[in-house]
């Protein structure tokens, strides 16, 4: 991954973070984007000696910001190596007929939309160039159900067919794309999720050893240091702790 430009969405916590922390060390340059601006300039300074680093404040769900910000990139910066879409977040845990519609409004936008719109300012320079790797980040929820997952996992379960559908357009080219479906992890995701109600968050993880954003950095660079003809399409990895369940069955009491 050396002399290698990667493009980190949601770079300021969690996963995007992790992300970072971990390309650095390969010598890697950095574009790191997110909405939150202080985390971004807190982590160029903690990475500044070991990479090359540009941030970027940008909300992905804005088109022309997205579009903007792929054509105003430095020369040194322009030619992207390595997506990493991870910008999402799951919003809400009410039933279907209970759900704030700005909620569902924002997870479409967000994981749907800011991930088609990173994907399709940086993937024609890819395919120009012959090389080049998309690695999105989908969700164990876009494979299997959850009572209050409905919009959640409809988003992650786009992110996973979007990639598939990727690979079959990239079809005779040099672009990989790969998509992680990360299952219970411990970040901010659920603290995002419960509108900051920190104890409601904490008891996601009560008595579990979840996964961690570390994990998901180590998974994302095994997958897009694997050789150049190599292509993981999917992985889904989980916690020890957590598995499926059986079959919902609602009995009428007699």
């Amino acid at each position: 991954m050396n002399d290698k430009t990667i493009l980190i969405t949601g770079a300021s916590s969690g996963f995007g973070a992790a992300c970072a922390r971990i390309f650095a060390t390969n010598g890697s340059r950095l574009i790191l984007t997110a909405r939150r601006v202080d985390p971004l300039l807190k982590l160029q300074d903690e990475l500044g000696t070991t990479a090359e680093i540009q941030i970027i404040p940008l909300d992905v769900r804005d088109r022309e910001a997205v579009q903007g910000a792929i054509e105003s990139l430095p020369e040194r910066f322009s030619a992207i190596d390595v997506l990493i879409n991870n910008a999402g977040l799951a919003l809400g845990l009410e039933p279907a007929h209970q759900a704030d519609l700005d909620d569902w409004d924002t997870m479409v936008d967000t994981n749907i939309k800011g991930l088609m719109y990173c994907t399709r300012m940086v993937l024609p320079g890819m395919v120009a160039r012959n090389r080049g790797h998309i690695v999105n980040i989908s969700s164990t929820a876009g494979a299997w159900p959850y009572p209050g997952g409905n919009v959640y996992g409809g988003t992650k379960a786009f992110v996973t067919q979007f990639s598939r559908n990727l690979r079959s357009d990239l079809i005779g080219t040099r672009v990989r794309v790969s998509c992680i479906q990360p299952g219970m992890a411990e970040t901010e995701f659920s603290k995002v999720r419960f509108k900051g109600d920190d104890e409601q968050a904490a008891g996601v993880y009560s008595g579990t050893e979840p996964l961690t954003a570390e994990d998901i950095a180590e998974t994302v660079r095994w997958v897009v240091s694997q050789p150049a003809h190599v292509n993981v399409n999917t992985l889904e990895l989980m916690s020890i702790d957590q598995s499926w369940g059986p079959f919902a069955i609602h009995r009428e009491q007699k």
